[in-house]
């Protein structure tokens, strides 16, 4: 018995042996690949989005691949891999947590497990690789330094007289998860955005919802009063805008807590680039990218953040009503917003 336990270990280390250079042959060869193709074309990924700009400057750098990103929403993203089908124009997309598995279910899709697979939690991922999760976010209120009683909550939002924006229901992610935020602090979930719903038609019925976007230079146009984005945006948007200029906070009633995932289009004419981009991406250096833009690492755990990265991100104390999406439940409920939306808000607007 000995001697066959004995044999067994030697069986595993040459096995463990033989599997570490066949994972850096991959590597190598995927490198390779990614240089031999020199460019990477991605969608919903711009530079000033979670500092994506220092991740797209390190793979040229790193790596020589030529680089140029459309910005889009999810769902506008898998509507381009699907209809360009093998004429393919984009490689690599970056979708909210609920359309990973659209994605998976439209067919748009091709497998990559990165080597920190797994250091990435199961919720943040597909079981095959179809899309992984390199970063979450929670909505978060950024408002205008000039609006009297500014709120602090979703509630406050129905008793003051300035504008709330936003822009894509239905089909953005961000936009989205705002409706499921204020649901969950109004006393619903991923199963009943009915609260959600109603307080925003109770803004529309105010003549106090406005379907503009805030960016950088709607924000500097002092064309946003109040507006809830991902906190990663909202706190990268107050610091080109002015920290004197606007306030970021998580709603002290209730928020949520999603992620952001990369998806590679089956029909990738760079696959090899789009492979080692989501590679670089959830690999130490793109995790502090990442972080640097104001996003949460999903790694976060397994990395050291520098501190001036630390001193980007808002107080942990402000989190404690920020409720971790359930992604399945997600996942059914979100598509039903458009709907929800067009018909009990946009007929008050």
């Amino acid at each position: 018995m000995r001697k066959f336990t004995a044999s067994l270990f030697a069986v595993a280390a040459l096995a463990a042996l033989v599997a570490a250079p066949a994972r850096a042959q991959d590597l190598a060869t995927l490198e390779a690949g990614a240089r031999k193709e020199g460019a990477v074309y991605s969608v919903g990924m711009p530079d000033g989005w979670a500092n994506w700009k220092d991740t797209w400057a390190q793979l040229t750098e790193k790596y020589g691949l030529k680089h140029a990103d459309t910005d889009m929403s999810s769902g506008e993203e898998i509507a381009k891999f699907a209809n360009e089908g093998a004429n393919a124009t984009a490689d690599i997309g970056d979708v909210g947590l609920e359309f990973g598995p659209i994605a998976v279910k439209r067919g748009v899709t091709q497998p990559y497990k990165p080597t920190t697979w797994e250091q990435i939690p199961g919720w943040a991922k597909d079981a095959e690789g179809n899309w992984v999760i390199a970063y979450t976010g929670t909505i978060a209120f950024i408002v205008s330094n000039e609006v009297k009683n500014p709120p602090k909550s979703w509630a406050d939002l129905l008793k003051g007289d300035y504008k709330f924006s936003i822009a894509q229901v239905g089909s953005a992610a961000q936009d989205n998860a705002a409706v499921l935020a204020a649901a969950v602090a109004q006393g619903g979930d991923e199963n009943n955005l009915q609260p959600g719903i109603d307080l925003f038609a109770k803004l529309a019925e105010q003549k106090r919802l406005v379907a503009n976007a805030a960016n950088p230079a709607s924000l500097e146009k002092g064309e946003i009063q109040v507006a809830a984005l991902w906190d990663f945006n909202a706190l990268n948007y107050r610091d080109v805008v002015g920290r004197d200029k606007f306030t970021v906070l998580i709603p002290s009633d209730g928020s949520i807590t999603s992620g952001y995932a990369t998806i590679i289009n089956k029909h990738a004419k760079n696959p090899n680039a789009a492979k080692l981009t989501r590679e670089y991406i959830l690999s130490d250096a793109g995790q502090v990218n990442l972080a640097n833009g104001y996003a949460r690492p999903i790694r976060v755990d397994h990395i050291t953040l520098p501190e001036e990265t630390k001193a980007r991100l808002l107080p942990s104390e402000q989190y404690a009503k920020a409720k971790p999406i359930d992604s399945e439940a997600w996942t059914k409920s979100a598509p039903t917003i458009a709907a929800k939306w067009r018909d009990q808000v946009a007929p008050k607007l």
